[in-house]
């Protein structure tokens, strides 16, 4: 009788102990699947006041993806982000959803090396994407206006030729335009190039005013690499060479401030206003960090206040970005990882429009 409940308990011991050692195979094998998208979600920090959230949804096909992505431009009314890569034999830009859906990609030509890419006249029935190419071939140094499907409509500048001329209209490396709405432009011309320049233009593309001293002084620039106008007549200009923000008056282009005090340890490259207009959106490369900074209100240009950052993993290299006008939705272009990303406000439930 003793030996039958040793032999019993001998059994219910090994049954345990199996039962043990299963669940350890199985909470390891498991553990090893939740690092594996752990390590996704965390490929980014919030730091500060929790303003934005990665969505690991868009786009639904990232392996389309197959260059060093520069930049990206949203339109609002139609659903559709315009991503603009580089590279050997790849399409120059892919066209997605906001929800993540592929539509096309453009093929063209035309392009080189695009850098900087805007969409203008979204709320009318004709929009159309404006890409700054910084090639050094027969299609480089200008400025280039498509249609959404990506047919080409015009071309500002001299193609194929640097240059710092006025009339004709010449560029060397531009980085970026903005296009308001009243179809005035503004760009930063420099990408490392000739030139350190921020030019207004009318919307018959007649010189405004220039600022093109190459400096560390008031209204000088070195590599200005990013533009945006707010609704205060404020043009807030990314001057990346001397890691600071230029502010001037865009009706007569008198200069109005710096920020300097937030960018120590990196230069800014890219800046966007939110659509609520409370934050500027301002991408720092080198530190794989995306800050929003308190927008100071009109008459006020003060100093700048980080209020929330969102810290990215090392190497993913945040180029430009842009934002959606009617959710807040964010989108960077990645060149490090070669990629574009979606993060959208915690409060997207309320549009911004």
């Amino acid at each position: 009788m003793l030996m039958k409940k040793k032999s019993h308990t001998c059994l219910i011991l090994s049954s345990m102990a199996s039962l043990v050692l299963l669940m350890m195979v199985l909470y390891g094998s498991i553990s090893r699947q939740q690092v594996g998208v752990s390590s996704l979600r965390q490929d980014y920090q919030l730091l500060g006041r929790p303003l934005y959230k990665l969505d690991l949804t868009w786009p639904k096909n990232p392996e389309l993806f197959t260059g060093e992505v520069f930049g990206a431009a949203v339109n609002q009314y139609a659903g559709v982000v315009y991503v603009a890569q580089r590279g050997d034999n790849v399409p120059k830009v892919l066209v997605f959803t906001t929800d993540g859906e592929f539509l096309m990609a453009w093929n063209t030509t035309t392009l080189e090396m695009p850098h900087g890419i805007f969409l203008a006249d979204a709320a009318t029935s004709n929009p159309t994407v404006w890409i700054t190419d910084v090639g050094s071939g027969p299609y480089g140094h200008s400025i280039k206006q498509y249609s959404p499907s990506g047919n080409l409509l015009q071309v500002l500048g001299t193609p194929g030729k640097a240059g710092s001329s006025l009339t004709p209209l010449q560029f060397d490396q531009p980085a970026e335009i903005f296009v308001h709405e009243s179809g005035e432009m503004y760009i930063v011309d420099g990408d490392g190039g000739l030139n350190n320049r921020l030019i207004k233009l009318s919307k018959d593309q007649e010189v405004l005013w220039m600022h093109g001293e190459k400096g560390q002084g008031m209204a000088q620039f070195y590599i200005p690499h990013s533009v945006t106008v707010d609704n205060a007549q404020r043009v807030w200009v990314a001057d990346r060479g001397n890691k600071r923000i230029q502010v001037f008056n865009s009706i007569t282009g008198d200069w109005l401030g710096t920020w300097g005090s937030c960018f120590n340890e990196d230069a800014p490259y890219s800046v966007r206003l939110t659509p609520d207009k409370k934050y500027f959106v301002v991408v720092q490369l080198n530190t794989n960090q995306i800050s929003l900074l308190d927008a100071p209100p009109v008459g006020l240009i003060g100093q700048c206040r980080v209020v929330s950052v969102i810290q990215l993993a090392d190497e993913v290299k945040p180029h430009l970005v842009d934002l959606d006008l009617k959710t807040g939705a964010l989108y960077v272009a990645e060149i490090g990882a070669q990629q574009a990303q979606k993060f959208t406000p915690f409060s997207l439930g309320e549009n911004f429009l």
